[in-house]
């Protein structure tokens, strides 16, 4: 196991290692990152708002029965059935206590999606900030090529024009530095 984490470890490493030398590529993979995110999240939404819509149906359905359970009450009520009227309103006081129950449920999940789609939004944001800095990078890398290119081709082209001057300014040194030795030699002689 102590194996397989070294080399995890090392991988990672270098994995980032190879991201801080192209930026670029995190840039991209931040992207991506970002993009299953969104993804994610907008599947979360989704699934919050299913069940949002199934709790706000579960929350009609107790509440038409809690309606109908306070009609029997009454009329228990009305026709003196004590029994009955003390039988109906724990029903009716349980499925209080459940509506209750089921519309808190309904807060927490509306929290919920609106606690996502503010994460979505920022999630957005951050990559429209991201994919404005991959285009800054890219555009930055461009010039750089175009420019290495440039000076690459320059010193190429210097190299071929002042290949004939370097040969003529190498014969006029060496026309000068024989003079000179002449001269140093006939300064000699006659001394």
């Amino acid at each position: 196991m102590g194996l397989f984490d070294d080399l995890s470890r090392f991988l990672e490493n270098r994995l980032e290692e190879f991201l801080r030398n192209n930026p670029h590529l995190e840039l991209e993979a931040l992207l991506e990152q970002l993009r299953e995110q969104e993804e994610d999240t907008l599947k979360l939404i989704a699934d919050l708002q299913i069940q949002e819509k199934r709790s706000q149906e579960e929350i009609l359905s107790t509440a038409q029965e809690i309606q109908r359970w306070h009609i029997r009450v009454q009329k228990a009520k009305d026709a003196g059935r004590q029994d009955l009227v003390i039988a109906a309103s724990e029903r009716e006081a349980a499925l209080l206590r459940e509506g209750n129950q089921r519309w808190g449920q309904m807060q927490g999940l509306k929290e919920r999606t609106n606690q996502s789609q503010e994460l979505l939004r920022k999630i957005q944001q951050r990559r429209q900030e991201v994919q404005a800095k991959a285009a800054e990078a890219q555009t930055a890398r461009a010039k750089a090529q175009t420019q290495e290119r440039l000076e690459t081709n320059g010193w190429s082209n210097q190299t071929s024009s002042y290949s004939t001057g370097f040969d003529d300014l190498e014969e006029k040194f060496r026309r000068w530095e024989t003079q000179d030795e002449l001269e140093q030699m006939k300064r000699n002689i006659g001394k």
